[in-house]
């Protein structure tokens, strides 16, 4: 007999499953379950961007591409990040198309992570990040945001948890699961505590779409003092509802691009060539639909943010994402606990806080990505139980 445990990676056989998909494996059993829970958009793939999909097919364009990406896409994405967020990149050696968001965030993290480099990372965060570091032999380093600073990291924060094995910074905003923005004077005050180092930045902005105020997303890269000491990480499956096309992109200062880009060649080859055909056509002519896909989702969210106050329990306003991230404190109830028992008794499906860190404890997290039929239901239920608890 094989002794498996003497074959696997003990580094994965010690990582915990992504405490996000446990309350849906239960939900999945259950018939009548109202989930606010998965972090993807209810709206369709936008027709146009389908449409030249589909026309990218008929007519035979279903060959690889280069390693980067259709030139044409890496030009879209440059004038994209350009005229959006202000930041320069050239589509000749400083972007990269990806398979998704997450291949671009593991391949940056290995490109730059050694055997016991630290990486700091800021929680309650998206699952990803601990353990890609620790396959790449880092050491994670964990600040716990706090709610009363509204999830963000602050220059004290970053300053307590620098060492001279530090490497890389994860900057995660807007946040999921929190909902948490960093806006320009914050990431010019961590810009501040970097500025003698030479401490990296990976800067994780895949819901850049996705901000609600006056003031609009802040790129990190376009901050004084970050552009060459950051790695932006993008894509289009929040922003243009492209979930299951499977395409990011990743942009980066050349040398540190090169380096990624060898990653990828050896694990990928290249992203899906028709999903890179749709995402062009995305580039191009959707601004409209994602207005439309934003508006909405600001409506559900003062919806959801009202509703959970109402309730009783206490939710600050979520920025950006579409995540609310409300207490259940005055519960008294564990994350955990609070949410299997909402799902049992009243068959309504959230996230522990406790799935993106320890300091989520005393939070769920809910997706506003869902209509408002569904979340006012959602919603009753769950007062419900708590009058009942």
């Amino acid at each position: 007999m094989i002794d498996y445990s003497k074959i696997l990676n003990p580094v994965v056989t010690a990582m915990k499953p992504s405490g996000i998909r446990r309350f849906f494996d239960i939900a999945n059993t259950m018939d009548g379950v109202i989930s606010l829970g998965v972090g993807e958009p209810d709206f369709q793939t936008p027709w146009q961007i389908r449409k030249a999909g589909i026309s990218s097919l008929e007519q035979g364009k279903t060959k690889y591409t280069s390693n980067t990406g259709l030139y044409q896409l890496l030009e879209e994405i440059s004038n994209y990040m350009e005229r959006k967020y202000s930041v320069t990149y050239s589509p000749k050696d400083e972007i990269m198309v990806t398979v998704g968001g997450s291949e671009a965030i593991d391949a940056c993290i290995r490109a730059v992570v050694s055997p016991g480099d630290e990486v700091i990372i800021p929680q309650p965060s998206y699952v990803c990040y601990e353990p890609i570091t620790q396959l790449a032999g880092g050491v994670p380093v964990i600040i716990d945001t706090k709610a009363e600073d509204d999830f963000k990291v602050t220059p004290q924060l970053l300053r307590s948890a620098i060492t001279d094995k530090t490497k890389l910074l994860i900057l995660p905003y807007p946040c999921n699961p929190t909902g948490a923005i960093m806006e320009r004077e914050d990431i010019q005050a961590l810009s501040d505590v970097l500025e003698d180092t030479n401490i990296l930045v990976l800067s994780d902005e895949i819901y850049s779409e996705l901000t609600f105020g006056t003031k609009p997303h802040a790129a990190v890269a376009s901050v004084d003092g970050m552009w060459e000491r950051t790695v932006t990480v993008n894509g289009f499956s929040k922003a243009f509802s492209m979930t299951g096309w499977r395409l990011g992109f990743v942009c980066a200062p050349k040398e540190i691009l090169k380096q990624i880009l060898k990653i990828h060649q050896y694990a990928i080859m290249c992203a899906p060539t028709t999903s890179q055909h749709a995402a062009i056509e995305a580039l191009k002519s959707c601004d409209e639909d994602v207005k439309i896909m934003v508006n909405e989702y600001n409506m559900r969210r003062r919806l959801m943010v009202a509703g959970f106050n109402k309730i009783g329990l206490s939710c600050r306003e979520p920025k950006g994402a579409f995540y609310a991230f409300p207490s259940i404190k005055s519960t008294g109830m564990t994350s955990e606990d609070f949410c299997e028992k909402l799902l049992y008794s009243k068959k309504v499906a959230v996230v522990p806080g406790t799935a993106f860190g320890n300091s989520g404890e005393g939070f769920i997290r809910v997706s506003y990505c869902y209509s408002t039929e569904h979340i006012k239901e959602a919603l009753s239920r769950i007062e419900e139980f708590i009058k009942e608890i």
